[in-house]
């Protein structure tokens, strides 16, 4: 790791990345792409030491509450977390100054924080999106290798549940000719029905590849998969987009199960309920003694 101080937080649409890069392995990450220029070895992670002074500097100045996001980036519960608790700073200021937060990740790390999680939704909103890619733990070990087993985010999405904070699945990337398969995708949607999740944001059965993590995907390939990555070559040459030929079917049994079972999957939906600020308590009702 490297620390570095950096003179802004707060994206304009009130987004931050605590962290620079990764430990968790994916394989696909698409954060390794050249196109975000992450201009360090991506496992050697950027620490933004000064981001809870500017958070709470940000926080203070905001004429109007609003939903704080992290993790679309990098995740905020990497190894280094355990240690350094940058993550957790931030959410005791933005339950401080009472706003609201929607937080990403692959982690059951985030339960250490659940104590600030149920403050910040007892005041606010306060929903944890979870990605889920891969129901075969043994596969999932080779996919995702040093971060949470599906059954490990699992277990924390239902612990969500339990305490009653709104929790959103990220179905992706599904890796075509590894992943896409019926059984794969309703492994995972199960597990959704069961934890009683809110809302489901799928692109498509596929990833994106590009310059940085195209070749990091394919190194991996070849390692864990060998000959696959002649066809991927071979179907889909240099593409951004790589959907799975199996894509409409999957699809319909994505839409047709969340239809079923009352869960959000419509993607500008649940982004938008993501990004709406919701305050409760504001007026707390007086009872009168008799």
């Amino acid at each position: 790791m490297h620390e570095v101080e950096v003179k802004g937080i707060l994206s304009a649409k009130n987004g931050m990345n605590i962290y620079r890069g990764c430990t968790h392995g994916c394989i696909y990450c698409d954060s390794r792409s050249k196109c975000y220029q992450i201009n360090h070895d991506f496992e050697d992670i950027e620490v933004k030491s000064n981001a809870p002074i500017l958070l709470e500097d940000a926080l203070r100045r905001k004429r109007k509450k609003c939903m704080i996001g992290t993790g679309g980036m990098s995740d905020p519960y990497i190894h280094l977390e355990e240690n350094l608790g940058n993550t957790r700073k931030c959410l005791e200021l933005i339950e401080f100054y009472g706003f609201g937060l929607a937080i990403q990740t692959k982690s059951a790390r985030i339960l250490r924080d659940l104590d600030l999680l149920k403050k910040i939704n007892e005041k606010t909103k306060c929903v944890v999106q979870m990605t889920l890619t891969t129901f075969d733990e043994d596969l999932c070990k080779i996919i995702e290798p040093h971060v949470s087993t599906t059954r490990e985010r699992f277990e924390a999405l239902k612990i969500m549940r339990d305490n009653k904070i709104p929790t959103v699945v990220w179905l992706d990337p599904i890796l075509p000719f590894i992943n896409d398969t019926e059984e794969n995708i309703r492994g995972i949607l199960d597990y959704c029905i069961e934890a009683k999740v809110y809302g489901i944001i799928c692109f498509g059965m596929g990833l994106t590849l590009r310059e940085g993590n195209r070749e990091y995907f394919y190194k991996k390939l070849d390692q864990h998969f060998p000959g696959l990555k002649a066809r991927y070559i071979t179907t889909y040459g240099n593409s951004y987009e790589v959907t799975s030929p199996h894509n409409n079917k999957l699809m319909s049994i994505l839409k047709q199960v969340c239809k079923t079972h009352d869960i959000l999957s419509n993607i500008d939906q649940c982004f938008s309920y993501l990004h709406k600020f919701e305050e409760k308590n504001k007026f707390k009702q007086i009872t009168l003694p008799l």
